[in-house]
C-alpha cells in the first residue's frame, strides 16, 4: 500500500469517502489514504477461490458470506480486505431489505492475501486493528512460502502450512480446510 498523498495532509474519515473511488480501492488509515496494489494472477485466483468455497458452505444455509474488496468503515477507518466475511446475521440491510451498499461495521473474518510489492508489516497492522474492532478471525496469506498467518483475538499469531487445519468462522458448521487446500488451487491441474 502506497501512500496517495502527503503524509502530513490531515483528512477525516467522512471527507475520505466523499473522494471519487480509484482502481485499485483506496483505504484510509488514522488520516493517510493508502492505494491497494493491483491484484496479480496469483492473488487474484485464490480470492476467487477461497470467497466462492466459503460461500459454497455458508450461502446453502445463509450462515456467512464472503465478499471481495468490500469496503469496511469502522474504527474510524475505511479498509478493503481481499475478501471480509460477515455472519449473515450482521450483514447490513436497505430499506427494500437487500444488502446495503455501505458497509460502516468490521467483518467477522478479515482475509488478506500478500502481494509481492505489498509491505507485510502493513497488512498485518490492518488485520490486528480489526482484531481489536471487533474481527473474531484474520487471515494473513503468502502464496511465495504457502503459508496463512491467523489472528484471533487474545492470542498470540500461529502460522499455518501444509496439512495444518485452518479455523474458519465457528458458524460455518465444523468446515475443515489445510493450507494445503487452499495453495493447491495455485496449481491449475
Amino acid at each position: 500500500m502506497v501512500p496517495s498523498i502527503e503524509p502530513n495532509s490531515i483528512l477525516t474519515l467522512e471527507e475520505f469517502l466523499k473522494l471519487p473511488e480509484t482502481q485499485p480501492a483506496s483505504e484510509y488509515v488514522n488520516g493517510i489514504i493508502y492505494q491497494k496494489p493491483m491484484a496479480e494472477g496469483k492473488h487474484s485466483l485464490i480470492q476467487t477461490c477461497l470467497s466462492s468455497a466459503i460461500n459454497q458452505v455458508g450461502e446453502a444455509k445463509k450462515l456467512a458470506y464472503a465478499l471481495i474488496e468490500l469496503t469496511c468503515n469502522f474504527g474510524g477507518n475505511s479498509i478493503v480486505p481481499d475478501i471480509a466475511v460477515f455472519e449473515r446475521q450482521r450483514i447490513p440491510l436497505d430499506t427494500n431489505g437487500e444488502i446495503a451498499n455501505r458497509f460502516d461495521i468490521h467483518p467477522d473474518w478479515i482475509i488478506e492475501i500478500l502481494s509481492p510489492e505489498e509491505s507485510a508489516n502493513k497488512v498485518i497492522r490492518k488485520i490486528t486493528f480489526s482484531i481489536q474492532n471487533g474481527t473474531k478471525l484474520g487471515w494473513l496469506m503468502d502464496c511465495d512460502d504457502e503459508s496463512i498467518t491467523v489472528f484471533q483475538p487474545n492470542q498470540f499469531p500461529e502460522v499455518k502450512e501444509k496439512q495444518d487445519i485452518l479455523p474458519v468462522l465457528d458458524v460455518l458448521d465444523n468446515w475443515q480446510l489445510t493450507a494445503a487446500d487452499v495453495f493447491d488451487w495455485l496449481s491449475l491441474t
